[in-house]
């Protein structure tokens, strides 16, 4: 009984996450969608197509279900899952997200939360009870959860628009803002001088 609640939770977590980031595009030009929006490069599209990656390897390769998606090994890695090429199309990368969430999926309805795996790119010391399902989907959401704040963060550096879902969203008080920033930025410099 809790293993079935464990599982749909975490599950409904991470299919929350998944629109959440996916909202995140919603509205921006191609541009700022692929753009370099932090000095390490992390960008919107990339986030996406990270994920998708995450997502494909974790609950494909470590459970013996390959991605249909074809994948670099996960030897080769060198950073392109991070990052939208020219000839990738936005359109591209989503559809791979979500043919990545509908074999995810598969794979977390059809294994119980025990369901062994194996992780090759972690240390050979790594203990198994970190190589189950339940693990693995903790992992997940983990990356997802934080790549879907960075998301956030990184819209909200675009235009202002913040928030999990589209239905939460609030009109931008462009002057309410600026006083509580305002506000923030004087407890800053006062916490500075003491």
């Amino acid at each position: 009984m809790i293993d079935d609640f464990a599982k749909d939770n975490l599950h409904e977590r991470l299919r929350r996450d998944r629109k959440a980031l996916l909202w995140k595009l919603d509205g921006l030009s191609e541009y700022d969608a692929r753009r370099p929006l932090t000095v390490t490069g992390t960008n919107l599209l990339g986030l996406v197509k990270h994920l998708a990656t995450v997502e494909a390897r974790y609950f494909g390769e470590v459970f013996d279900r390959p991605s249909p998606e074809p994948l670099p090994r996960w030897q080769d890695s060198n950073g392109s899952d991070l990052w939208a090429t020219e000839d990738e199309t936005r359109d591209q990368i989503i559809g791979f997200y979500r043919r990545t969430w509908e074999h995810s999926d598969a794979t977390i309805i059809e294994l119980p939360l025990d369901a062994p795996g194996h992780v090759p790119w972690w240390p050979e010391s790594t203990p198994a009870w970190h190589m189950n399902l339940f693990a693995i989907m903790v992992h997940v959401l983990g990356e997802s959860t934080r790549h879907a704040g960075h998301a956030d963060i990184l819209r909200e550096s675009l235009d202002g628009r913040t928030g999990s879902r589209a239905e939460y969203e609030e009109q931008i008080d462009e002057e309410a803002r600026a006083a509580y920033c305002a506000k923030i930025e004087q407890a800053a410099r006062t916490a500075r001088t003491n």
